[in-house]
């Protein structure tokens, strides 16, 4: 029965000791694939009030590696480069991941994001699960979701919760327009 070799990289000495998540990153940090990295990272700062933390271009202006940060956490993002194994959802159509966002003043960001280019994919709104909430695609596919918490009433939830379950139980989403049909 073959054994495993012990990782090395898992141990440190005194001398070499290094963080194992550098200071102002989060466990998980996403890293977007982008057509356009300039103009990405522009439209992260004006929708979600992003600040560049650093920026890696080719000669020619392409971006190799960025680092943004939006409230607390880091977003890495680069230009996609032919032979690589990453793609853009702006490129294949569609993205599986949605990145979510709290935030103090969820109206503000959403009007922001909107006005920077945002197209809404689900209304912002009062969610039975107590949040304010919507879903947004960004000019390279990427979908956001932004939030904040807030107080709502269980008559109010409770009306909520009915109507979405409604619609799930029918195997749609709530937010489908138009909604209830058979399209």
């Amino acid at each position: 029965m073959p054994t495993k070799k012990r990782s090395r990289s898992n141990r440190t000495t005194r001398r070499t000791a290094v963080r194992a998540i550098p200071r102002g990153f989060h466990s998980v940090t996403p890293y977007l694939a982008v057509v356009g990295g300039d103009a990405a990272i522009e439209f992260y700062k004006r929708a979600f009030g992003a600040k560049e933390l650093a920026r890696q271009s080719t000669p020619n202006g392409r971006i190799i590696h960025a680092r943004l940060k939006i409230g607390d956490s880091i977003v890495m993002l680069s230009d996609v480069f032919e032979g690589s194994d990453r793609t853009a959802p702006s490129t294949v159509g569609t993205s599986t991941v949605t990145l979510h966002i709290y935030t103090p003043d969820v109206d503000a960001m959403w009007n922001r994001a909107v006005d920077a280019g945002a197209k809404i994919t689900m209304a912002l709104d009062d969610q039975y699960w107590g949040e304010r909430y919507g879903h947004l695609l960004d000019p390279f596919g990427h979908r956001w979701s932004l939030s904040t918490p807030i107080k709502i009433s269980k008559a109010v939830a409770d009306a909520k919760r009915k109507e979405a379950f409604a619609a799930f139980s029918k195997g749609e989403h709530p937010s489908k327009e138009p909604r209830y049909t058979d399209i």
